[in-house]
């Protein structure tokens, strides 16, 4: 028998991303490997790893026995849990919700744009979370358009009543940008699970995405305030193309420097903070203001994180942050728009990470294959991957809720 609850499931996550298109918090999606987990152990695990900086976290679930101990147990500190509407036909269930809302839990109703409410099922529920299929995406797109019409007219504008898309939802099957504008800008959706990375993208195709004003003001901002070595490093790293735009320039033949750079601390110790932040500053004028592709920078972060926490780099820093870089650059492709091995041609990368990104093989191959895995709803390939990668239920769980928690610090 297991000693923890975390060696009996298998975890997967999806971000959920808000109007600014910042991180409005985490779906964490439960699937029982063993029958009978208990509910209030797992709330116990998660209290344990959360803390109050850490994101919202709503917690989906796939069996009804896992749910009725999960709502049984929470109270209004647990995370917010999503409650499948075509399950509100069990009065069993419906009369421990009610319980679980009188002490102030969060809960969410999960299902269609075309499943109904009773309203004495309504009032116990936050919000809904709505699953959008392709005719409802169409249905959207169609109300968007009506929503542009009406506001080129110089009428006034407001939110569409034939949209699928609700105020204050959690919007699932979200494809397009047109559908996440229309979602989060012209709805007022509270956020969409996800993000349509590739068709975001599209709009930059034929030329690497821009680097942010945003992040380069912020790591301007950190030079001139003399923040640690530290500080600017994880600043540099939380943006992918600024990150690998800035080894380009230390590697480049002009500056001359003896030897290829492979981490973005060596360079700032090589060249220090006045010349970096002048080499900032002139990439100013090319910068983009586009918030779209903030969650896509963040979703490359989050996945440089997991790697490292998986590979558990302990305090071996230098191997922290290439098992990170690796992570970071894995999906280089999308955000430079060529093949990963034409960019990473181009900086002197360890063979560690050309192999893991690129051949999925050498020592961070298994890292990389988890992390990627983990970023699913569906636990078919992770617990394959279990298997293959010799790695417990349990340490694959941890690592996903050690990162996941610490995305709000």
């Amino acid at each position: 028998m297991a000693q923890s609850v975390l060696g009996s499931i298998s975890l997967g996550f999806r971000p959920l991303w808000n109007r600014a298109r910042g991180l409005a918090g985490l779906r964490l999606y439960v699937h029982e490997d063993d029958q009978g987990v208990d509910g209030a152990h797992l709330l116990r695990t998660l209290g344990e790893l959360w803390t109050a900086d850490s994101p919202t976290l709503v917690l989906s679930v796939r069996s009804r026995a896992l749910l009725l101990g999960l709502a049984s147990n929470a109270d209004s500190s647990s995370p917010q849990i999503e409650v499948p509407v075509k399950w509100l036909g069990d009065a069993g269930l419906v009369a421990t919700l009610s319980q679980a809302r009188q002490r102030g839990v969060h809960l969410i109703a999960a299902g269609t744009p075309q499943d109904e409410l009773r309203p004495e099922h309504a009032r116990l529920f936050d919000r809904r979370s709505l699953a959008l299929a392709a005719t409802d995406a169409a249905t959207a797109m169609q109300a968007a358009l009506q929503l542009r019409q009406a506001a080129a007219a110089g009428r006034v504008g407001g939110r569409s009543e034939n949209s699928p898309i609700k105020t204050h939802a959690l919007v699932d099957g979200v494809a397009s940008r047109a559908l996440a504008e229309h979602a989060l800008d012209q709805q007022g959706a509270w956020a969409v699970c996800g993000w349509p990375m590739e068709d975001v993208l599209h709009r930059y195709a034929g030329q690497p995405a821009p680097v942010s004003r945003r992040a380069l003001v912020q790591v301007m901002s950190a030079l001139d305030r003399e923040d640690s070595l530290e500080r600017i490093d994880q600043l540099l790293g939380q943006e992918p193309t600024l990150t690998y735009r800035m080894l380009l320039y230390l590697n480049s033949a002009g500056l001359g420097l003896r030897s290829g750079v492979s981490t973005v601390r060596h360079g700032l110790m090589m060249l220090g903070y006045r010349k970096v932040n002048a080499w900032l500053a002139e990439q100013l004028p090319t910068a983009s203001e586009d918030a779209n592709l903030r969650p896509i920078n963040a979703t490359m972060v989050i996945r440089g994180h997991l790697m490292a926490q998986l590979m558990d780099a302990g305090v071996e820093d230098d191997l922290r942050r290439e098992v990170y870089l690796c992570g970071l650059f894995s999906q280089l492709d999308l955000v430079m728009d060529e093949p990963l091995r034409a960019g990473f041609n181009r900086i002197p990368l360890a063979d560690r990470i050309v192999s893991a990104a690129i051949s999925q093989s050498g020592p961070y191959a298994a890292a990389l294959q988890l992390a990627m895995a983990l970023e699913s709803a569906d636990p078919a390939q992770l617990r394959a991957l279990r298997i293959e990668t010799e790695t417990t239920a349990e340490d694959a769980n941890r690592a996903l809720l050690k990162t996941l928690a610490a995305l709000g610090d």
